[in-house]
């Protein structure tokens, strides 16, 4: 089988290589995963160059997150799969514990605990990315915040994947969105899609306009992908005894410094407003969840996207041998939609 293998720490377009490997065997409670399609996240990429919350060891296949393929073969004594059963592979590793296989490759083997069976109007494009943005969006807003109908929701990055997940999530429930943006060409956009109220920091004080928003009652529950000055701009817009969750560091992105990441925080808004920064990493919540609550999560999401409630973007196919293109894509400002590794049925089918 083929498998787009990183041979140690770096650059992704300079560590990656293609390689041949044999199909490996799944053991008691493991299923043999013909992946069918597999996105390119930025997270994916940062593990690559040792900048993400665990590290692989080396040579190690690329793609740590999620894909979506059918049941080539079922380890010894394993029930409730039936072979050729279409699956969404949770491959978020936990933490603690080590990475499970990557998902660039053609076959991979899964505990079936990971495996959540998928209809087949799910498109492979859509059903390959349930199991990361889609499910961050419902977690933070519906139990890391418990963000309640008619409440105000402040977040940062409104215009990237998970930002938009959260516009649709609240919309659904009846929560108000305040959302954050870099670019005034994005706040119409982002008034079309469901944005209650937009904030472009281009030409916009982030502080001041969340308190003409917001009124006296202020916001108390936030989001934040940015990190940096933007993050600690939303914990001092927030109303005394607010929070605000933190799980990414985009204006960091390249960075792989961690002394480089940072949150300048106000000490006297943090003690005398009891304000509360804290992080949130699905790493970490795959880690702490049982299993069944961990499927719960992603059956919850499976439906919300079969319904029509989230809609998650087409992404663009690219075969393994473009690697070098649909990483450079993924890395690119504004690059519109998600490159996906793909595999066709009928490529190597003799290679077992």
């Amino acid at each position: 089988m083929r498998a787009l293998v990183a041979g140690k720490v770096g650059e992704p377009g300079d560590v990656l290589r293609l390689e041949t490997r044999p199909v490996p065997t799944p053991e008691a409670g493991q299923a043999l995963i013909r992946v069918k399609a597999t996105p390119i996240h930025a997270s994916d990429l940062h593990v690559l160059r040792g900048r993400y919350g665990f590290s692989p060891e080396f040579p190690a296949v690329g793609g740590q997150m999620e894909c979506v393929g059918r049941i080539a073969a079922l380890g010894p004594d394993t029930e409730g799969l039936t072979l050729g059963d279409r699956v969404v592979v949770a491959a978020v590793p936990a933490v603690p514990g080590p990475p499970m296989a990557g998902t660039w490759q053609e076959y991979l083997v899964a505990d079936t605990r990971r495996l959540l069976p998928i209809p087949d109007r799910l498109s492979d494009s859509s059903a390959c990315q349930l199991a990361v943005n889609p499910l961050t969006a419902l977690l933070l807003v519906t139990r890391e915040l418990d963000v309640q109908p008619g409440e105000w929701l402040l977040q940062t990055a409104a215009g990237s994947t998970v930002g938009r997940l959260v516009i649709q999530l609240s919309r659904h429930l009846g929560i108000r969105t305040i959302n954050v943006v870099r670019r005034r060409a994005a706040v119409e956009e982002i008034r079309a899609i469901g944005g209650d109220e937009v904030i472009c920091t281009e030409d916009e004080d982030l502080v001041q306009r969340v308190a003409e928003i917001a009124g006296p009652g202020g916001v108390r529950k936030a989001v934040d992908c940015v990190a940096g000055h933007v993050g600690a701009q939303v914990s001092q817009a927030l109303a005394p005894g607010g929070e605000v969750v933190v799980y990414g560091a985009l204006s960091t992105h390249r960075q792989t410094d961690p002394a480089a990441l940072t949150i300048p925080l106000q000490a006297r808004s943090v003690i005398y407003e009891t304000k509360a920064v804290r992080g949130f990493w699905l790493n970490r919540w795959f880690g702490t969840a049982s299993p069944e609550d961990a499927l719960h999560a992603l059956s919850q999401v499976r439906t919300l996207v079969a319904d029509g409630v989230l809609s998650i973007p087409a992404g663009r196919p690219f075969p393994l041998e473009r690697f070098t293109e649909a990483i450079s894509l993924a890395e690119t400002a504004a690059h519109g939609a998600k490159p996906l590794f793909v595999f066709e049925d009928d490529q190597n089918k003799d290679d077992r």
